[in-house]
């Protein structure tokens, strides 16, 4: 898996006998700011309009084997249904809009060189599938104001005419999968319901066009079907 601009992680904090204590000043500063980010994520990814699903998270573990081995059903009730970002031509979105069809919610970048490299399989899986039946929804992260730009003129580049074109040069919605604990890196891929609710998830790239790949999704379609 590969990580994101900025690292994931920082250097364990060293012990020193001049550090015992944390400034008052410095620890107002931090409780502001995880006060902040508190605020700012509440009801996020929360049970808002999902119910815990077991049965389809149990019915998604069991197919995702093999190329999808490192996919996990989740369906712990968490709603993905605001997750916003911009359509090609900056319209705003959310996955409410695509209410009715099981989406398979792909974040990558073109700086990402695991994400570049499994575009041509999501191209691939959204030919496969109607709709109707599944859609696949790719969100483009790459930052500034010519970010969409570079993600157009690469699927163009390479032909991946069966996936739209859509952005968040905000970074808001990683963030937010991020403050789940849902992703860590890019790329990164939600499934959800045809209520936004998630189902499973994967961090990393994947081999989405392969009988793996097609048999986890059909169970993400058949496990949609029943919620």
């Amino acid at each position: 898996m590969t990580g994101t601009q900025s690292p994931t992680g920082g250097e364990p904090a060293k012990a020193t006998k001049k550090k015992r204590l944390l400034p008052m000043a410095l620890l107002i500063a931090a409780l502001g700011i995880a006060g902040a980010v508190y605020l700012g994520n509440a009801g996020i990814g929360t049970a808002g309009g999902c119910a815990a699903q077991p049965a389809a998270a149990q019915a998604i573990d069991a197919a995702a084997q093999g190329d999808l081995a490192a996919l996990n059903g989740t369906g712990t009730g968490r709603s993905y249904a605001d997750l916003g970002f911009i359509d090609e031509t900056g319209r705003e979105m959310t996955l409410a809009d695509f209410s009715g069809t099981p989406l398979l919610v792909n974040f990558w970048a073109t700086w990402c060189v695991p994400c570049r490299a499994e575009m041509p399989a999501l191209n691939a899986v959204a030919a496969h599938y109607s709709s109707d039946a599944l859609e696949v929804v790719p969100v483009n992260l790459d930052l500034g104001a010519d970010g969409i730009d570079k993600a157009r003129a690469f699927l163009d580049e390479e032909k991946l005419g069966n996936l739209p074109l859509y952005a968040d040069p905000s970074y808001n919605a990683f963030e937010r999968l991020k403050a789940n604990g849902v992703a860590l890196g890019l790329p990164a891929t939600l499934l959800v319901d045809s209520k936004g609710c998630e189902l499973g998830v994967l961090q990393g790239p994947a081999k989405w066009d392969t009988p793996d790949g097609y048999k986890t999704l059909d169970a993400l379609i058949g496990a949609a079907s029943q919620s």
